[in-house]
């Protein structure tokens, strides 16, 4: 498979995988209600983390994680690194 095929399919699973986490965190944005969460009691106040903003926020540092992956495996096969085939 030629570079720019490898490329265009990267671009392709980038794209699967943030298309997917958005569309999973906005359901989990819209299923969850916003008043059950996680209470974090400080000493002067409390703050209330919704279930729904974690799943939000999850969900789009997996689809971060994975470019990462991608991009860094990109790189390395264009240093030649080639043992991960």
């Amino acid at each position: 498979m030629t570079i720019l095929a490898q490329t265009v399919q990267l671009a392709f699973k980038i794209a699967i995988v943030w298309t997917g986490g958005f569309l999973l965190a906005v359901a989990v944005n819209a299923l969850l209600p916003d008043k059950l969460g996680i209470t974090l009691y400080g000493r002067e106040s409390a703050l209330l983390v919704p279930f729904n903003r974690i799943g939000f926020w999850t969900c789009l540092l997996a689809a971060v994680t994975v470019t990462a992956l991608v991009v860094i495996r990109g790189m390395l096969a264009d240093i030649g690194w080639r043992s991960f085939q």
